[in-house]
């Protein structure tokens, strides 16, 4: 497919910085970002707040590599409509810029730097995980799903919660039930997070074909189809605070300002579901309570935020216990 821009690729390189920066963008590094946060969050609750600092840094940066390994294949395989989207166009594959073959094996060399690093460094468990995470979103959802389900992102939003899964084993070397509650809350908040994008860019994929739920059932049930996985969403974060115990009384109330927000942009999509305007803010937003409601994680579970919570209990104690029984009459 377009083989006279495949063989005129190098001509779009001027100097080696632009040949870094067609690699670079072939990994996708900001859908990495928000990948990473769930990562640290994971091993900080893991490690009850103190993290060592080297695995923290290893594990990050091995999974960044694993994300940048999927986002390479996935760009590989989705060059053909890549291509046809005025979007996506000039990314480094369909521009010509990178070679498929080249991409191929970039692609490995990342996925093997991942696994050697975690397993070197971290254990076996957590370097797999990672592995699992690249077949997941390269089979599962870009090659099962993407174009032949309105589910794509339902079932294939299992790849983007396996993160926090290798944070936890990293740090423990097992599964707690609290690893598979985050990976739950990211399982749940995919969909409203992705549909809002998808909504944005409907014409986009109804062009090349790809069956993403608005293209095929409209705005209307897909703006309740995302209310109805914000519904989920709320409650399956404080599944962390209540029955897991791994979370306090700062994390649940960062969870609950941010998920009242959340719901109620996407209620305010509810009732204008052909507003791209309102789409377009419940996407920016989701990205942002994904990424403060890992923050919330990280401090909840700091050793200073426990003093703090037990010195203001200590405090209202105390307070409480000199007030009068009762008032005299």
């Amino acid at each position: 497919m377009h083989e006279t821009t495949w063989t005129n690729a190098t001509r779009h390189h001027q100097n080696f910085w632009q040949v870094i920066q067609s690699y670079w963008q072939l990994t996708k590094p900001r859908i990495i970002i928000l990948l990473l946060v769930t990562t640290a969050g994971s091993m900080w609750i893991a490690a009850a707040g103190q993290v060592n600092p080297l695995l923290l840094l290893i594990t990050l940066v091995s999974g960044a590599l694993a994300s940048a390994s999927a986002n390479t294949i996935n760009c590989l395989y989705d060059r053909d409509i890549d291509y046809e989207m005025e979007r996506t166009r000039h990314r480094p594959l369909p521009s010509g810029r990178i070679q498929p073959r080249d991409a191929l094996l970039f692609a490995i060399v990342l996925a093997s730097l991942s696994f050697t690093l975690l397993t070197v460094f971290a254990n076996l468990l957590s370097a797999c995980l990672a592995m699992s995470g690249i077949v997941t979103y390269v089979l599962v959802y870009t090659h099962w799903l993407k174009r032949h389900s309105t589910q794509n992102i339902v079932i294939g939003g299992a790849a983007g919660a396996i993160p926090p899964l290798v944070g936890w084993a990293a740090v423990t070397g097992e599964l707690s039930w609290a690893a598979w509650i985050y990976f739950a809350i990211i399982f749940l908040w995919t969909p409203p997070h992705f549909w809002a994008l998808a909504l944005m860019i409907r014409e986009d994929y109804a062009k090349v074909g790809v069956p993403m739920l608005p293209v095929v059932v409209g705005e209307v049930p897909t703006a309740r189809q995302i209310w109805i996985y914000t519904l989920l969403l709320i409650p399956a974060t404080l599944l962390l605070v209540y029955p897991a115990h791994v979370m306090g009384v700062v994390y649940t109330a960062i969870a609950l300002v941010l998920g009242g927000l959340f719901l109620a942009k996407a209620w305010s999509l509810l009732q204008t579901p052909t507003d791209l305007g309102v789409a377009r803010s419940l996407f920016k937003y989701s990205i942002l309570y994904m990424m403060l409601l890992s923050a919330g994680m990280v401090i909840d579970s700091l050793p200073v935020t426990h003093q703090w919570v037990s010195a203001v209990t200590d405090n209202l104690t105390t307070v409480l216990g000199h007030l009068p029984g009762q008032f005299p009459t």
